[in-house]
């Protein structure tokens, strides 16, 4: 009869790493594991997990080299003793860096033995750890609102309702704060999901990013905009309706790979000098329902003219969903913004522009014949890459 083997971790961040050690360990007889509550991890490491506890445990359960899972009843970082007593296991195995003068005792006390691994990674990979992917880029995507945005305000969708479109945006690229691309909202996520986002439903993932943003007791009365939740949070391409409420009554989403590198291959950014601090995008703003009858229409436009991969058209609506905002809030165009506008308004590959979000600064995010010969040709210009669905 095998022997039984237990080891004891948190797993948040799962790892070749984990699957290695788990394959080492179960060499030595049947694999049992404990993994650390959500609560034990709050108080002893002193933040919250990436993944919920049934999640990591459903994880866990499911590699190949595992007999069984538990969640630690107990607390500390000796939290495993309930599960140990009741799995009663032969040895207890831990790595290199997870060996402690209690835990040997431990074994001791109830006649286990005790069985120290070296931290070595899988043949041909990279060697991996949890606290070496935390101090890793964070992976949390952005957004870039393509056209109708400011509709989903109410006291502009009041007006008349319409389309505000969005894409979530893979973070391949250095997102400056105070430019356009949703960093407030990104920033409340990261108090949430420091690394990235959990894997759940985009559409109920961003209605909670859009509640914990918005909290009622917000002092300055502000609401931000569901945009920015779901332009984050919904993979490839989204378009959300909005009438008179802060959550849109639908939202309908373009997964297609064609149809996404397309529009790739037709957009990228310029860094502008950032929003300046006190800057206020809604001063002198004049909103009418002639003028939100001209987003919404434009919005319209811009998604047809995308799903039938027309540039002419794209372009065309992309610059009126522009105008239209820019009408409404002239504040949006101010500093250096229209120096970078008359710069690459007047190149001839760019076909039409934008600023990213409220304006005021940031990017200047431009419709181009041909995205990567643009940005070859111009090394200040950033390519964009969409996130998929699954990544």
């Amino acid at each position: 009869m095998p022997k039984k083997v237990f080891v004891s971790g948190c797993y948040d961040l799962l790892h070749s790493g984990h699957v290695e050690f788990f394959r080492q360990a179960a060499q030595y007889g049947d694999l049992y594991v404990g993994i650390g509550s959500d609560e034990t991890i709050l108080h002893y490491k002193n933040h919250k997990t990436v993944y919920p506890e049934q999640e990591r445990l459903f994880m866990v359960k499911s590699i190949r080299y595992v007999k069984d899972a538990f969640i630690n009843q107990g607390h500390g970082i000796l939290d495993f003793i309930p599960t140990l007593d009741i799995v009663k296991p032969d040895i207890l195995l831990v790595n290199s860096d997870g060996g402690s003068e209690s835990k040997r005792q431990l074994c001791e006390e109830r006649g286990i033995e005790y069985v120290v691994l070296e931290r070595d990674p899988h043949e041909g990979l990279q060697a991996r750890s949890s606290t070496d992917l935390k101090k890793s880029p964070c992976q949390l995507p952005t957004r870039l609102d393509i056209a109708g945005t400011w509709i989903d305000q109410p006291y502009v969708s009041c007006h008349a309702p319409g389309w505000a479109l969005t894409i979530s945006l893979e973070p391949s690229f250095e997102i400056r704060e105070r430019c356009g691309l949703s960093t407030s909202t990104r920033n409340v996520i990261k108090r949430i999901w420091p690394y990235q986002l959990p894997m759940m439903d985009p559409e109920t993932l961003a209605r909670l990013v859009f509640c914990f943003e918005n909290n009622p007791e917000r002092e300055d009365g502000i609401v931000s905009g569901a945009q920015d939740a779901i332009g984050i949070c919904v993979p490839g391409l989204c378009r959300h309706w909005y009438d008179n409420h802060f959550w849109p009554d639908k939202i309908e989403r373009c997964n297609d790979e064609t149809v996404l590198s397309w529009l790739e291959n037709r957009l990228c950014m310029i860094p502008m000098d950032p929003r300046q601090p006190g800057c206020s995008v809604v001063e002198g703003m004049d909103v009418t329902p002639s003028k939100v009858k001209a987003l919404a229409s434009a919005a319209d436009d811009c998604w047809n003219a995308i799903m039938a991969m027309d540039i002419e058209r794209f372009s065309a609506a992309y610059r009126a969903s522009f105008d239209a905002q820019t009408a409404m809030f002239p504040a949006m165009i101010q500093g250096t913004v229209q120096t970078y506008i008359d710069k690459y308004s007047s190149m001839p590959d760019v076909l039409a522009w934008k600023m990213p979000g409220a304006g005021g600064g940031g990017y200047l995010a431009c419709v181009v014949t041909d995205a990567k010969t643009f940005c070859a040709e111009h090394p200040e210009a950033i390519l964009l890459k969409i996130r998929r669905s699954g990544e």
